[in-house]
């Protein structure tokens, strides 16, 4: 016990410094992740002797459900409403366009079957969540380009899992129809999208009227509910993952009690995820037999397929009179990165006992680690030389710590100031707030104002508000309030 708990301080310790340094060497996380598991495993400096493949697939898909909450919870709604159509269409004939590419291509470089070489392009055919929320994450790209990414890479997992157990069954002689597997698919997506926003609107009520004693419970309560949400949708067989993504868009997108608490928590534990679960399909995999001639130059020539031909033909044709430019489509095609799905996905073949299951993983983790380091690592400059980025992001230099309010039935609501509300301009004094509300701080160009009956409200001030739950709905209807617009008839 002691020398497990070693270990696991270890790791986290070593995967907080390597993001440290990825983003100094231009290297995503990931790689340094996967690398610190191969170096600490059986054919590195066998510190962890760790070889089983259904537990590392149990904490694989662990850490998807917390890696795509918090990506959902950090999703805004706005940006990714006019990209539904084209990620919906990347996320499905996308996937099944590069799948079908990759494994012809498959065919010939493994020497396989059709089946089997259809399976191995299913299992890469899908971009990887966790990949693409941890390499765009603070990336300065245009917001309709990465929604659309996000957004596929969050809804792309039923049909790269459909496809796999397909092929699967097939494979072993477990014949099932057509007109099965095509219900099958849209019973994944239909009822995952539909329990999905069912669950997120009952959490979001739950979590604004549930009064507990601390806020720290807050967002394990949250948490609570994104594992529930995955676990009883797979529970009847459809697409969990897809229902914890949109469960958490609109719980993100909602007003929500504590917000700050609950998206602090939950973008840390989705680094322990990413690093533990990473670190762990490291350990899966022996360098000594990934590293050979034969899965070197088998892993180079399917990832060139995969990257330079199967990904951007399926862009190509997916994206077709959907409103995006050349050059925002060779960048679709660009940042379709591979992850921990699909090494994850390696390991069912495994599980199933198929012949050419390990030759599949090898392969498969090699081609991760390329599209990771080649396309994971350009990015940003793929986009600057595009012309896809945006306004440098700055993050305020401002902070605000609170103590617990929930025997008090209060919160801190934190509330920006724009042009069009009806308090621009006035003073705290004249402003008509509701009782039980005290305006605690104003942040003003990065700098704290005490505030006073005097302080006039400028655009671009930060508030903090402190006010009873039961007046909170009344100052959001306040805040929310804009300036009427007079016109003037000719």
């Amino acid at each position: 016990m002691e020398y497990f708990i070693l270990i696991l301080g270890l790791l986290l310790i070593i995967g907080v410094l390597a993001t440290k340094f990825s983003s100094r060497l231009g290297v995503p996380a990931l790689v340094l992740f996967i690398l610190v598991g191969m170096l600490l495993g059986s054919d590195g400096f066998k510190l962890i002797d760790f070889s089983d493949y259904n537990l590392s697939r149990l904490i694989g898909m662990f850490a998807l459900v917390i890696i795509l909450f918090d990506g959902g919870l950090q999703t805004k709604w706005s940006t990714v409403k006019p990209v539904v159509t084209p990620s919906l269409i990347l996320a499905t004939i996308g996937v099944i366009l590069t799948s079908l590419i990759v494994g012809i291509g498959a065919k010939f470089v493994l020497e396989v079957t059709w089946f089997e070489a259809l399976l191995f392009g299913s299992i890469v055919g899908s971009t990887d969540a966790a990949a693409v929320f941890a390499v765009l994450k603070g990336k300065n790209i245009k917001p309709r380009i990465k929604a659309t990414l996000e957004a596929e890479s969050g809804s792309n997992d039923p049909m790269a899992m459909i496809l796999m157990i397909s092929f699967i069954q097939l494979i072993s002689m477990d014949q099932s129809s057509y007109l099965t597997l095509v219900g099958s698919f849209f019973w994944q997506m239909i009822i995952g999208l539909v329990f999905g926003l069912v669950a997120g609107k009952i959490a979001t009520i739950a979590i604004n009227n549930i009064n507990l004693d601390s806020s720290g419970l807050y967002p394990v309560f949250t948490l609570a509910f994104a594992l529930l949400i995955y676990s009883i949708t797979d529970l009847i067989n459809a697409s969990g993952l897809l229902a914890v993504y949109v469960a958490a868009v609109l719980i993100g997108n909602s007003e929500i009690t504590y917000r700050h608490s609950i998206f602090r928590f939950n973008e840390g534990f989705a680094w322990i995820a990413q690093i533990l679960m990473f670190t762990i399909l490291g350990l899966l995999v022996f360098p000594t037999h990934l590293f050979t001639w034969d899965i070197i130059w088998k892993g180079l020539l399917v990832s060139f397929i995969l990257i330079f031909l199967a990904r951007p033909i399926a862009v190509f044709l997916s994206t077709v009179k959907l409103g995006y430019n050349t050059k925002e489509k060779v960048f679709l095609s660009w940042a379709g990165l591979k992850g921990a799905v699909p090494i994850v996905l390696a390991t069912f073949p495994m599980a199933a006992g198929l012949e050419n299951s390990q030759l599949f993983f090898n392969v498969i983790f090699f081609i991760v680690l390329i599209s990771a380091l080649v396309q994971g690592s350009t990015i940003s400059i793929f986009a600057e030389k595009l012309g896809l980025t945006g306004p440098k992001k700055t993050e305020p230099m401002h902070s605000l710590e609170l103590v617990s309010l929930g025997k008090a039935n209060a919160e801190m609501i934190e509330y920006e100031a724009s042009d069009d509300t009806t308090i621009i301009g006035e003073s705290l004094a004249d402003i008509e707030f509701p009782n039980d509300v005290l305006v605690n701080a104003v942040i003003r160009n990065d700098e704290l104002i005490t505030p006073s009956g005097d302080t006039k409200i400028e655009p671009g001030d930060i508030l903090y508000i402190l006010v009873s739950r039961k007046s909170k709905k009344e100052l959001k209807q306040l805040l929310k309030k804009e300036k009427e617009i007079s016109t003037s008839s000719a």
